[in-house]
């Protein structure tokens, strides 16, 4: 991964390689007594930020997924679509190199889903690489950049789009 070859990583280094590895869950996986912006500030937490920087750079996540008007509100609160963008605003908070996304789209309607794949979109363009695991061939279809098909943990099938 980005010149590093992780088989050979040595464990007292994994932790510094999932620090620069975004994760957005199928199932959004946001705790749900903190708020939207307590909810992307804990990953800045748990890598020792201080708070105050913590509050910056998760309002600035939130802002790029256009829920800065929802900081205070727990995910009880926020609808699916919204829900999933906090899960994404705290997958990218730390800058990844690697955002990896797990059936992002599958609880939501199909224009939210096309919204999400338009964020990962600009995520991409701004550096970092996004991979998406999906069943949706119709997401895919209209989404692509590179498309790389597996079927019994073999590809079979490769495009890429500009």
């Amino acid at each position: 991964m980005n010149g590093r070859n992780l088989v050979s990583l040595p464990a007292r280094k994994v932790p510094e390689l999932r620090r620069s590895i975004g994760v957005v869950f199928q199932d959004f996986k946001l705790i749900r007594r903190k708020s939207a912006l307590d909810n992307v500030a804990y990953v800045l937490n748990v890598a020792g930020i201080s708070r105050g920087e913590q509050k910056r750079r998760a309002y600035l996540a939130l802002k790029g997924v256009g829920l800065h008007h929802r900081l205070n509100v727990t995910p009880a609160v926020l609808s699916g679509g919204e829900q999933q963008r906090v899960a994404i605003a705290r997958a990218v908070v730390n800058d990844p190199e690697l955002l990896l996304a797990d059936e992002p789209t599958g609880n939501l309607d199909p224009d939210l889903a096309v919204e999400i794949m338009r964020l990962f979109r600009e995520i991409n363009a701004r550096g970092t690489t996004v991979v998406v695991a999906t069943h949706d061939r119709d997401l895919i279809r209209r989404m692509q950049r590179r498309t790389i098909v597996l079927e019994h943990g073999r590809v079979s099938e490769a495009a890429t789009t500009p």
